[in-house]
């Protein structure tokens, strides 16, 4: 895709997001021995990314599969998305949901419409709900990750970074799911001939590292992370784009994503969810690779839970 497309993009989902700010800060420079810009998704509606994917996603579709509904699965920030965005645009959303996710992003997703199916927590059990939900409504069924239309939604991140920012030498991703950092390296093929994307992975989730490193898909047997938004896995949509155009990706220690997260907070003065500050802690651990040029920072989200706080 060249530019045009992938402008295009964000020409049609602009009246349903924020072309979010980017920030800097002397002392994390300083810190880290690089020139650190910082994209602010924690600004995005409803507090994450994603909003950028269900829109695309959403709009994507034909009047008639509008009229049909959507249907996603998603315990926390896609939920929100899908539902905010099919609010704005009159269309249903039906949100498989796991029972153990917390009270207030259920009640989140309510306040946008969102209809809740509360499922069991396994990825099996919330897959079969959503097909229960498919079979009685006959609605569309929406990835939070793995779908050609949100990876294009997420580019627009992209987008604007390189409009905003001159001469990016890296930009350093949170990878989960792996639907933001396909859709940013998309871009970044399109907007430079120079930059490079690298992945910020969890050390206790490592498992995009392992499928970049060994060219098949790897998942988890378990995540105990702090960065409850990065416990997924590639997909076969998003991984073919990773393998081919992101660099690297490194992992860093829950020690080092607390400490991030409490920089960010303190000398940015904004709120960054831990998923956020993976990105971040990779830009500390890594001195030397920050040394040259620009770096991007996506901080994907600010959704935290304040009762729940590492700090």
């Amino acid at each position: 895709m060249n530019e045009e497309k992938f402008l295009a993009i964000h020409n049609r989902i602009l009246p349903f997001i924020h072309e979010t700010p980017v920030m800097t800060s002397r002392l994390l420079n300083e810190i880290s021995g690089g020139d650190l810009h910082f994209k602010c998704e924690n600004f995005q509606r409803m507090g994450a990314f994603k909003m950028r994917g269900a829109a695309n996603a959403i709009l994507s579709l034909s009047i008639d599969e509008k009229s049909r509904g959507v249907v996603t699965h998603s315990s926390g920030n896609f939920a929100q998305a899908t539902a905010f965005s099919g609010q704005l645009m009159g269309v249903t959303t039906y949100i498989v949901m796991p029972n153990n996710a917390p009270l207030v992003k259920k009640d989140a997703v309510k306040a946008y419409g969102g209809i809740i199916t509360e499922c069991g927590p396994s990825i099996a059990q919330r897959e079969a709900a959503v097909e229960d939900v498919i079979m009685q409504t006959g609605a569309i069924s929406l990835h939070p990750s793995n779908q050609d239309e949100v990876i294009l939604g997420n580019s627009t991140i992209g987008v604007e970074f390189f409009n905003q920012v001159s001469d990016l030498q890296r930009i350093i991703v949170p990878v989960g799911g792996g639907g933001m950092i396909a859709g940013i390296a998309l871009a970044a093929e399109a907007f430079s001939e120079t930059c490079e994307v690298i992945g910020a992975e969890p050390a206790a989730a490592a498992d995009a590292q392992r499928s970049l490193r060994e060219g098949k898909i790897q998942k988890n047997d378990t995540a105990n992370t702090i960065a409850d938004g990065l416990r997924t896995h590639l997909g076969d949509r998003n991984f073919p784009i990773i393998q081919r155009l992101v660099k690297d990706i490194i992992t860093v220690e829950e020690d080092e994503i607390i400490i991030a997260m409490k920089l960010i907070w303190e000398r940015l003065k904004i709120i960054i969810e831990p998923s956020a500050a993976v990105a971040v802690a990779v830009a500390l651990k890594e001195k030397k690779a920050v040394r040259k040029g620009k770096t991007g920072i996506v901080l994907s989200g600010g959704n935290v839970d304040l009762g729940n706080l590492p700090f």
